[in-house]
């Protein structure tokens, strides 16, 4: 069976780089049996981990992203899944994965990582430290839930619909990484200021 990876990750967690992508097998009960609606499934974080959100967070997230029900055709499951992967996310074949963070909440970050996504993290309130070629991230519950949401989730988000513009709908986003990361900033401009007035402002 044909595996897909995915990458969006900062590149250096706690001191160790990250694998580029995440080579890891997202876990294969998923595929199954077919849901006959989304389900939104929450693993253990693993030890020195934590999950940042709640099921009933995506539940309200994703009612404040336009056509929904026509972007959630084919998207079976969201789950919450362990920490340690080498990855923010995943996605492969109607399943989203989003990994639980370091429990610490801190990301050492890789400069080019960081100079994509400044003025993303700037706009939800995260605090960068360090020098500027050694820049940290040290997350507030709410930074990272923010993060997750409004570009992980919607960057995932953007190999499906990629995936299901394919005839086959085989294949788990031929456009790759670029058209994710365009499809994740795109939507999240659409979408933020509801987010910050049902969430509130990180």
């Amino acid at each position: 069976m044909s595996r897909f990876h995915r990458k969006t990750a900062p590149g250096v967690r706690d001191g160790r780089v990250q694998k580029k992508n995440n080579w890891k097998c997202s876990p294969s009960f998923y595929w199954g049996v077919p849901q006959t609606r989304l389900v939104i499934d929450r693993r253990k974080p693993g030890e020195g981990y934590r999950h940042v959100l709640l099921k009933r967070d995506i539940e309200r997230f994703v009612r404040l992203i336009p056509k929904w029900d026509e972007l959630a055709v084919g998207l079976e499951v969201i789950v919450l899944a362990r920490g340690g992967q080498g990855c923010d996310a995943w996605y492969n074949r109607g399943v989203i994965g989003l990994v639980a963070f370091p429990a610490n909440l801190r990301y050492e970050l890789d400069l080019g990582w960081f100079r994509e996504h400044r003025e993303f993290l700037a706009r939800i309130g995260a605090a960068v430290e360090g020098a500027p070629d050694d820049p940290v991230i040290h997350w507030t519950p709410e930074t990272a839930r923010a993060y997750q949401l409004c570009h992980v989730f919607l960057h995932e988000l953007g190999h499906h619909a990629d995936r299901m513009h394919t005839r086959e709908k085989i294949d788990n986003g031929p456009r790759g990484e670029p058209f994710a990361e365009d499809y994740a900033f795109d939507l999240e401009a659409e979408i933020r200021e509801r987010y910050f007035a049902e969430f509130g402002l990180p």
